[in-house]
């Protein structure tokens, strides 16, 4: 036993020195580990620091003059020329001792909390931010601080790129070591902009409520510290929702951090953000006719990135065609081209290139005296009236329910879903239409059906085919298929919306910036996607059926028509409500709104006109005359534009085919070779979806019956007669052609009459005469027939009996003489007065002998005697009245 135990405690002894023999590796490879990771981070820390020597190298000295003094840009026209240069105006610098302590505490709560209390770096918040870039992509969240925003906006461009942010940090610490932080601060309050031309917060004081910045409230405070992020997005002019919003932000963000209290927060908070404000740039300034242009260049460089226009010293390329933006700031602010009603009436002008989206021409509003003021192309929201319903009814029709130009619709008393009658502009009703002529008469019940039609297809198709073209809805109804809609649109909207169907189905934002070149000449290039939105058949059928909309005379648009111009459109109006018609002496016909888009394939043109109508002043309205003036706008604008340019017609695709239907049939039907023309209907299918039933109401058009013709030899003329039986299509008319002795043929007659008489037809000649049926567009084959006229038949002279010669005594003195024809009883060679022309009337029908009389000395020799006249002949003087002598080929009497 003892020897078993001892054995077992060797045992173990030595399992216990394997396992002490299994740990020192551990130990061992500790260290290994520990020691490559110091590798690792010692490589790390070298080429970071290598980055970190590489990113900073390039970074620009700091140059005082940079930190207070901005840049101005230069913008440039489509052809890359000079237009025009945009710097600091009105500018108010504020020092720190001035600077109110309430805006001190909203910047640094909305900013940078930790201002006073980091080097120029808040790595609290970097560490945040990394955290965001890491989860959502780099440049997801920012941590600049005030310090680092003063230096990104007076020393680097403003992309998001790990070089710059380094550069930025870097230059941010140097800036920390050279100035204090009220120095910095004071920078950043002066520097920074805040919309409608502001840059500083003294100045945007003055600007946006016409204060001191001393005199600021809380609210108003609030309001211009929110709007640094982003100004046109915030600027409450153009947005009062986004910029209540934001101005909510910064005072949640001053309760959070203890500046004021949640009472104060929440009383603020309830103000409106109109309260307080002045009336947007009532300064008056210099013009040009550019203004309205630059206005939306700047809005979009601020878009397209933290680039500020005034201070960044950027070169801006732009889509502005110089003449064209001249032609459209004199129709607006001149009486040469268009006839304004008064001085009030404003306008708003969109022209685009159809095919990229490039705006070409701005027209901002009549009678501009500041600069940046309202742009009434750009800013004015108004419900578009029946412009919408290519938009927001038949287009979707077209696209998810493959309708026609010719899909029947019926215009019939109607309501909405909630039993609220609808009515047509006129308060007529015209039955069973189709798409096109629904459209081009504007007619809203049609309108309603249509997009009923879409909604129960799939609910919400209208609102997403709409916004595919750039045309945001907020809340959509029924009422909007008729346009009225509670966000409106503006010219702008609805010219990028309409080039859509110009371009085949392509939509581009329209946008008047190209490119942007940095200091550092760094280009940004405009980002515009070219986006499908709708199948080419769409595309083109709509086009189809707004070219009715010009060209018909039922269209609305037909004021617009530039003749010889393939040109697409749509008009439209929004009313007043009957209390407001009532209050203000609105006549039946005035309108709110009157707007009109409309497109070729080069150019696409938005344009609204109506008044500025303020709350609780009177409200004017655009009278009945009036609402010719963007119809006329469009006219003249297209041509002017279209003069020196060939513009093709929008291109049918091969999706689309283009078939004739029988005119009022439902469901339709094809006409066949026998269908009146004015049943004819010439109409588009999405190919596939096109009508097969060919119509049988219609045959063959019958020949003329019973056609007879017959020489009248007493009268020296053909008389030709036939017979047709009523049609219920209407009167046919006959085509009568002629052939002589087998020659070509000549139309003789076209009319409805069954008969026809041919005066003094040629003698021994052979007429051959067809008669046509025409009716509707339709022929029938020819009834023949054929007259022969009989040749001249002259007359052997009548032999009287010799007498018995009585001999005289023979005179050996007097000779004979010959015979010298001057025999009364034989005439000779006279002329009965045919003159050779074969037809025995005489003269009568010689256009160059009066009726009636014959040239002395033309009788020929055989015929009747002086004095006397042929049978079958008139007197002189005594011609039929109603007929008239013809030149080869005799002429015609439509007697019957």
């Amino acid at each position: 036993m003892a020897e078993k135990y001892n054995s077992r405690q060797e045992r173990r002894k030595q399992t216990e020195n394997q396992k002490k023999a299994k740990k020192k590796p551990k130990r061992g490879m500790f260290k290994r580990i520990m020691m490559i990771l110091g590798i690792f981070v010692g490589i790390g820390l070298i080429a970071g620091g290598a980055a970190f020597a590489y990113f900073v190298s390039g970074t620009p000295e700091l140059d005082e003059s940079l930190l207070k003094d901005p840049i101005a840009s230069k913008i440039y026209d489509v052809d890359k020329k000079l237009l025009s240069e945009e710097g600091i105006e009105n500018r108010e610098y504020v020092n720190y001792e001035d600077i109110p302590e309430l805006v001190q505490d909203a910047v640094l709560a909305t900013e940078d909390v930790r201002f006073y209390d980091h080097h120029g770096i808040d790595f609290y918040r970097l560490g945040a931010a990394v955290l965001s870039n890491v989860t959502n992509g780099f440049g997801s969240q920012g941590a600049s601080t005030l310090t680092q925003q003063v230096v990104k906006r007076s020393y680097l461009t403003p992309d998001k790129t790990i070089k710059r942010k380094v550069q930025e940090m870097w230059l941010s610490i140097k800036l920390e070591q050279k100035y204090t932080k009220e120095e910095i601060f004071e920078m950043y309050v002066n520097k920074i902009f805040y919309g409608n031309r502001a840059n500083g917060i003294s100045t945007a004081a003055k600007t946006y409520y016409g204060k001191d910045l001393k005199d600021l409230t809380l609210n108003e405070v609030a309001m211009l510290v929110g709007l640094p992020q982003s100004p046109s997005n915030y600027e409450p002019y153009g947005h009062p929702d986004k910029a209540k919003k934001r101005r909510d932000v910064v005072l949640h963000l001053m309760n959070k951090h203890g500046y004021i209290s949640k009472e104060e927060m929440e009383k603020n908070q309830a103000i409106a953000i109109e309260q307080g404000l002045k009336d947007k740039d009532t300064s008056k300034t210099d013009t040009t006719p550019y203004d309205a242009f630059i206005d939306e260049v700047i809005e979009e460089v601020q878009s397209m990135g933290d680039y500020n226009v005034y201070t960044d010293g950027l070169e801006i390329y732009t889509t502005i065609d110089r003449d064209a933006q001249e032609y459209v700031y004199k129709l607006l602010n001149t009486n040469d081209i268009v006839q304004y009603p008064n001085e009030k009436l404003q306008a708003g002008i969109t022209l685009l290139d159809t095919e990229s989206g490039e705006i070409r021409a701005i027209g901002g509003g009549r009678n501009t005296t500041v600069k940046r003021g309202f742009n009434y192309a750009t800013e004015a929201k108004r419900s578009p009236g029946s412009t919408i319903k290519p938009i927001i009814d038949y287009g979707p029709a077209v696209e998810y329910l493959n309708w026609s130009t010719y899909q029947p619709i019926i215009d019939e008393p109607y309501q909405y879903t909630n039993g609220t009658p609808i009515k047509n502009a006129g308060g007529t009703y015209k039955g069973q239409v189709t798409a096109r002529e629904a459209l081009a008469r504007s007619l809203n019940i049609p309108a309603l059906k249509t997009y009923q039609a879409v909604e129960e297809y799939g609910e919400g198709k209208g609102r997403e085919f709409a916004e595919k073209l750039g045309v945001p809805i907020d809340n959509i109804n029924e009422s909007a298929s008729i346009g009225s809609m509670d966000s409106g649109i503006s010219s702008m909207e609805l010219a990028g919306a309409y080039s859509a169907f110009g371009n085949n189905g392509i939509y581009n934002k329209p946008h008047t910036v190209t490119k942007i070149v940095l200091r550092d000449k760094t280009a940004i290039k405009q980002k515009v996607e070219s986006k499908a939105v709708m199948k080419e058949s769409t595309a083109f059928i709509i086009s189809d059926m707004l070219k009715s909309v010009i060209n018909e005379s039922y269209g609305t648009g037909i004021r617009a028509k530039v003749p010889g111009l393939p040109m697409a459109g749509k008009t439209g109006s929004t009313n007043f409500t009957p209390e407001e018609k009532a209050a203000n002496g609105i006549p039946a016909d005035g309108v709110r709104d009157s707007w009109m888009g409309a497109y070729t394939t080069n150019y696409t043109v938005g344009v609204w006109a109506g008044y500025d109508n303020k709350p609780k002043e009177k409200l004017d309205y655009v009278g009945s005359s009036s609402q010719r003036i963007p119809k006329e706008i469009i006219k003249n604008l297209m041509q002017y534009v279209s003069k020196n340019k060939e513009t093709k017609d929008f291109k049918q695709p091969n999706s689309v085919v283009k078939v004739q239907v029988v005119k009022g049939s439902n469901p339709a039907v094809l006409a066949n070779s026998y269908t009146p023309s004015h049943r004819i209907t010439n109409e588009y299918y999405v190919k596939g979806h096109e009508p097969t039933q060919v119509t049988k109401e219609y045959t063959k058009l019958g020949a003329p019956q019973g056609l007879t013709g017959a020489y009248n030899q007493e009268l020296n003329e053909i008389n030709l007669n036939w017979s047709y039986p009523t049609q219920d299509e209407g009167t046919p008319e006959f085509e009568v052609k002629v052939s002589i002795d087998g020659g070509g043929s000549n139309v003789l007659s076209l009319s409805s009459d069954t008969g026809l008489t041919i005066q003094s037809p040629t003698a021994g000649a052979s007429y051959s005469f067809s008669v046509t049926a025409i009716l509707n567009g339709q022929r029938s084959d020819a009834a023949t027939t054929s007259v022969s006229v009989p040749g001249e038949i002259e007359e052997e002279p009548i032999e009287e009996p010799e007498e018995e010669e009585i001999p005289e005594p023979e005179d050996p003195n007097q000779g004979t003489e010959p015979d010298t024809g001057d025999n009364e009883e034989d005439p000779g060679d006279q002329d009965n007065g045919n003159n050779g022309n074969g037809n025995g009337n005489g003269n009568e029908g010689s256009p160059e002998t009066d009726p009636g009389t014959e040239k002395p000395g033309t009788e020929k020799p055989g015929t009747e005697k002086p004095g006397t006249e042929k049978p079958g002949t008139e007197k002189p003087g005594t011609e039929k009245p109603g007929t008239e002598k013809p030149e080869a080929p005799p002429e015609q009497n439509n007697g019957n």
